[in-house]
């Protein structure tokens, strides 16, 4: 039988002009708020324009086929390359699919299942639907994490609408599953957790935020923080401005110095860990 794997990731805009379209995606077809427009353009421009989202996982796609020997496709859910563009170029009897989000949710993951089934309803895929506490991956996060050690450390995750914890969705907990894996892999007997990138919206999202964690330890005293955001695998705007950016000028206003480790990006773990992931999806 033949083999391939197709990595799903969110996608972003490569050009300030495109943002007004990318988040009409975002939100399903529903026109976005012109402020919200504007204060998302004006955070590209401050990360040079551009995410970079598009190259890593391009990165990420060629290092896995190099490492598994079959072909490795890639696509976006709001983005191009469009999840619709990518699927009807896999031609193979089984396809790993692997969503670049480590923890499950209705809300992200079961967004990628949704959208790549109606887009190719006969295509044998095999989802690695959860692969938060996937020891290579566990491992990937350590090896970033422990230069930067000691610290006062605060592990971060990409919120979501409290809704979701009607249906018994796990995002939360993996997410939290995740960031105690890899405190145990660096030995930290002590760390805290908050949600970060809170949408734009009315909607009640998961806390503690970031902002509330800096502010506590501003009380504390604390004047060196590690932030390290284990729900994100590559760079992106959500780390790009709202740590590299944006917490890190909230925490400066407040006498914290704010530190963090190289993101997976290009990380040779993480293509291993990946590539064990695909291996159980197509052994399944």
């Amino acid at each position: 039988m033949s083999d391939a794997v197709l990595l799903l990731a969110h996608g972003a805009p490569t050009r300030i002009e495109d943002v007004e379209s990318y988040l009409s995606y975002v939100r399903a077809g529903r026109p976005p708020n012109p402020q919200v427009v504007e204060e998302v353009k004006h955070r590209y421009a401050q990360i040079g324009g551009a995410s970079a989202l598009l190259c890593w996982t391009a990165e990420q796609a060629e290092a896995l086929q190099k490492l598994l020997g079959v072909p490795v496709f890639f696509a976006m859910r709001n983005w191009h390359p469009f999840i619709r563009e990518v699927v009807p170029q896999v031609r193979a009897d089984r396809v790993a699919a692997i969503c670049l989000a480590p923890q499950f949710s209705d809300l992200s993951v079961g967004l990628y299942i949704k959208r790549t089934v109606e887009a190719a309803p006969t295509l044998n895929l095999v989802w690695a639907r959860s692969y938060h506490d996937e020891p290579l991956l566990i491992e990937a996060f350590a090896e970033r994490l422990r230069p930067l050690l000691p610290g006062r450390v605060l592990f971060t995750a990409h919120s979501l609408p409290e809704k979701i914890l009607e249906s018994g969705d796990p995002y939360a907990d993996e997410c939290r599953a995740t960031a105690a894996l890899v405190a145990a892999g660096t030995g930290l007997r002590s760390y805290d957790f908050a949600f970060q990138s809170q949408g734009m919206t009315s909607d009640k999202w998961f806390g503690p935020t970031v902002e509330s964690v800096l502010d506590h330890y501003a009380a504390e005293g604390v004047r060196d923080v590690i932030i390290d955001p284990i729900g994100f695998v590559c760079d992106h705007v959500e780390i790009q401005w709202d740590i590299d950016i944006g917490f890190r000028d909230y925490a400066a206003a407040r006498g914290i110095s704010i530190r963090r480790p190289e993101s997976l990006n290009g990380s040779p773990t993480f293509t291993k860990a990946l590539a064990e992931v695909a291996k159980r999806c197509l052994a399944a």
